[in-house]
């Protein structure tokens, strides 16, 4: 169940106050729990006393600290996992609650044989930034080194989700601005997954329709008002990709995080365009069992748009004003220099979703600007 409205804060005390003695380990960022203001609220809510609190260290998903985060799980034994934070942190709440039992989570992950038949416990999820959409969908992300994994089980899915609007206002704006942009692309890609379907198509739609309205104006003048429809367009997000998964500009993302630390929706970004100009240009070449020009006739809507040509321009010029660069000399990559290392480290399972088949040469020439 996911609280949306006005009263969202009022459930989480409603919730609180009939779970006053149980046990919550609650995962956040140090940082974020402060400034978002979150933790006046929750420890207003729960007993000091019966909170084990942890403060991820890594800024993404990392293997060794998931490893740490289950021994401690599994020595404070909560009845409720809390997880308060962006991606990172509640993909760390998800993976640690159904793979506390793995005997060698390190290997399972890797070879991809992992077996999750149960969950810890309860999670409960209060995302602190609009974008990721984590807190509805049923994968999480975890890096061994550079290298980026998936683990996917509908046990994942929180039990309750609490968006609450006020915490994310104090989020830095170089966040927003990434983390937004994430959403407005999960989206875009959504509708052009190949596993898509009527429902994504509609979560996907109604998603665009609050983050392209309230995106400028909650990086330059956050209110309450802006970042509950940003929060609102960002769970539409998880939701829509939660079916149809992601594909090119997300697959070619991760190297751009892991190798030079490019936050996640900033590395989105930075080959969106390219991806949505190349399947436009080879629609000919669909392996999709849904017509790709009536998707793009819907983001072009969604866009107030008419061409493929206008589509790119307003594209850029929302980076523009988010501030988001995309000169990859800038953020310190050299494509021509760095493509085998990018190429190896794409996330092949993301990729396979892209509407029209990639090979090395239309890789190349993405990422170079060349479509």
């Amino acid at each position: 169940m996911v609280f949306i409205d006005k009263s969202n804060i009022r459930e989480l005390k409603r919730f609180f106050s009939h779970n006053k003695n149980k046990k919550v380990f609650l995962i956040t960022g140090k940082n974020s729990f402060l400034k978002s203001g979150a933790k006046k609220i929750i420890f207003r809510l729960i007993n000091k006393e019966n909170i084990f609190l942890y403060f991820k260290s890594a800024a993404n998903p990392e293997i060794f600290e998931l490893t740490k985060i289950i021994q401690e799980l599994k020595r404070f034994k909560p009845d409720i996992i809390l997880a308060i934070g962006g991606g990172s942190v509640i993909d760390y709440a998800k993976l640690s609650n159904v793979l506390y039992d793995q005997k060698d989570i390190k290997t399972s992950i890797i070879k991809n044989n992992y077996k999750i038949n149960n969950k810890f416990t309860k999670l409960i999820v209060i995302p602190t930034t609009a974008g990721s959409g984590a807190e509805e969908t049923s994968f999480s992300t975890i890096y061994l080194g550079s290298i980026k994994f998936s683990v996917q089980s509908q046990l994942m899915k929180p039990d309750l989700v609490f968006l609450i609007p006020e915490l994310i206002l104090s989020c830095a704006k170089k966040i927003k601005a990434s983390s937004g942009f994430d959403a407005i692309s999960q989206a875009i890609e959504s509708l052009l997954s190949r596993a898509s379907d009527k429902k994504s198509v509609i979560y996907a739609t109604e998603s665009l329709k609050y983050t392209l309205k309230n995106y400028i104006e909650y990086l330059k003048n956050p209110s309450t008002k802006n970042s509950y429809y940003m929060s609102l367009g960002a769970n539409f997000a998880g939701k829509a990709i939660n079916i149809s998964k992601t594909n090119g500009p997300h697959a070619l993302s991760y190297p751009f995080t892991a190798n030079f630390g490019v936050h996640h929706g900033h590395a989105v970004s930075l080959t969106l365009n390219e991806f949505l100009k190349f399947n436009y240009f080879n629609m000919n070449k669909s392996k999709c069992d849904f017509s790709l020009k009536n998707r793009y006739s819907l983001i072009f809507k969604a866009t107030k748009t008419d061409s493929i040509k206008e589509l790119d321009k307003y594209l850029l010029n929302l980076k523009k004003k988010a501030l988001l660069e995309q000169n990859f000399s800038k953020l310190g990559v050299n494509i021509r220099n760095d493509f085998s290392r990018i190429l190896s480290e794409i996330n092949l399972q993301r990729l396979s979703n892209n509407p029209i088949k990639l090979d090395r040469v239309a890789l190349k020439k993405i990422l170079l600007k060349e479509i």
